[in-house]
């Protein structure tokens, strides 16, 4: 069969038509509406805004934008340790505490209003009472001061100041405290959680924990750092826990601590030995 130039001609164009219709229908493996010039967003796909009009969530500032404070790893110092055989009562701890850390504007922000209050706090039911202090003593501490706050407490640093936890047994018992600041425990440096070993206090002693450590007689000083140069952001990169220090209370299996607390020998002490008179 022939074809005269114009046939050949209407056939080439009608060859070019079904090349350029099937350059512009999707496949057998793209969403409807993916194809080009279309515009329908009716159905479960929708076309794509352009950048210029696509609305997205605000995302979370990283870590090295956050103001406030956070933990770095300072100065190794000579801090001796020796571990002691102990076993736990139970699984779940007898108590535990938390105090906030940050600086002025940062504690400001956090709570509406505080009131100055000791920088000693009594936890896990009186048996022992924890702080934060600074290079020279005691740093501020402060309590929520409004209501459905949870009693918060806070302390107050200072960028580049080191600090240290301060844990006293008040009981006539051993007890085993494990603590964590910025959501890492300062033993090992990794996340913290219950099962870890901790520190062990003799009754009536007082631990004072500077830093983390890094070996059986040395600890990298705790610092107040920004929330980017953290210890947390730096090793892990997670830094949601900035601003944290977290207390865990173990008591020893087949003892009570709470046989002779402060309370019972003070009772005791003031005993008297006949009635007052009416």
């Amino acid at each position: 069969m022939k074809f005269k130039l114009s046939d050949g001609w209407r056939l080439v164009a009608m060859v070019f038509a079904a090349v350029l219709v099937a350059a512009c229908t999707p496949g057998p493996g793209s969403p409807p509406g993916s194809g080009y010039g279309a515009a329908d967003d009716s159905g479960p796909y929708k076309s794509t805004p352009t950048p210029s009009t696509a609305a997205s969530p605000r995302e979370a500032p990283p870590a090295e934008k956050r103001p406030g404070l956070a933990t770095g790893f300072g100065k190794e110092v000579k801090d001796p340790w020796q571990e002691q055989g102990f076993v736990r009562k139970g699984t779940e701890p007898a108590g535990l505490d938390r105090i906030y850390y940050n600086d002025r504007d940062g504690i400001r922000a956090m709570e509406r209003t505080t009131a100055k209050v000791e920088p000693l706090q009594r936890a896990a039911g009186e048996l022992v009472e924890w702080g934060i202090k600074g290079r020279f003593g005691w740093l501020p501490a402060y309590k929520s001061g409004h209501w459905g706050s949870g009693d918060r407490r806070f302390v107050e640093g200072s960028h580049g100041q080191p600090y240290s936890i301060y844990i006293k047994n008040r009981c006539k018992s051993r007890l085993e405290v494990v603590l964590s600041v910025d959501g890492l425990d300062v033993i090992d440096g990794k996340p913290a959680s219950f099962s870890k070993r901790g520190y062990v206090i003799a009754p009536g002693k007082a631990l004072e924990v500077k830093g983390w450590r890094t070996g059986r007689d040395r600890v990298a000083r705790f610092e107040f750092s920004s929330v980017g140069a953290s210890y947390a952001n730096q090793r892990h990169g997670d830094a949601r826990n900035a601003g944290l220090v977290g207390l865990a209370v173990f008591t020893e299996k087949g003892v009570d601590p709470w046989t002779w607390m402060p309370r019972e020998v003070k009772a005791r002490d003031t005993a008297r030995p006949f009635a007052e008179a009416p």
